[in-house]
């Protein structure tokens, strides 16, 4: 069976007829920090989609691996790591973001349950230190995280900013359990 490759975006116009499997590679903007991908048994997912000019980001992360620190606003990550940040927006892969949210998909466990969601200029930020001490702007106070729980962003990322969870409450633990979904929404060219 032949195989074709595209390696830039395709336009079609009219009817585009399939016979096999489309996949479309990861986005290389939206990968993880070491200080996330090092975590033993974390899961760290991202698929971006594009209906005309509409992008949709979504970002799946399995906590279990990572540790909170011990003092509200400590940015979650593997344990004293740098680079903990769970992706970088690019108006390129993401569009300008314009709205989105943060849904539980399994409460997490261990660590602490109060998570946020933030946004910084700084890639180097580190597990268990502030948040704050980057140049920061809060996109969601998320919470104690439940199943189902779902916060809608009040603010979003600008382009070529990082984006981290930090721990909203003071717990230093280690996750077991919790998965996040990060559903951004943004207008492209």
């Amino acid at each position: 069976m032949a195989r074709t490759t595209f390696k830039n975006d395709m336009t079609v116009t009219g009817d585009l007829l399939v016979n096999g499997t489309v996949s479309r590679a990861k986005p290389t903007a939206l990968v993880a920090g070491s200080g996330i991908t090092a975590g033993v048994g974390t899961i760290h997912e991202v698929m971006v989609s594009r209906t005309g000019n509409l992008v949709e980001t979504k970002i799946l992360i399995d906590l279990t691996g990572l540790n909170c620190g011990g003092t509200a606003a400590d940015i979650i990550g593997v344990n004293s790591a740098a680079n903990c940040h769970i992706g970088r927006i690019t108006t390129a892969i993401n569009g300008v973001v314009f709205g989105g949210y943060m849904r539980c998909l399994e409460a997490p466990v261990g660590g602490n349950a109060d998570i946020d969601l933030y946004s910084a200029t700084e890639s180097t930020g580190t597990e268990d230190a502030p948040v704050t001490d980057l140049t920061e702007t809060q996109l969601l106070n998320g919470g104690a995280q439940t199943i189902g729980l779902t916060g809608v962003l009040t603010a979003f990322p600008a382009a070529n900013e990082y984006l981290y969870l930090a721990c909203g409450t003071a717990t230093a633990a280690t996750y077991t359990a919790g998965k996040l979904e990060i559903v951004l929404y943004g207008i492209g060219t």
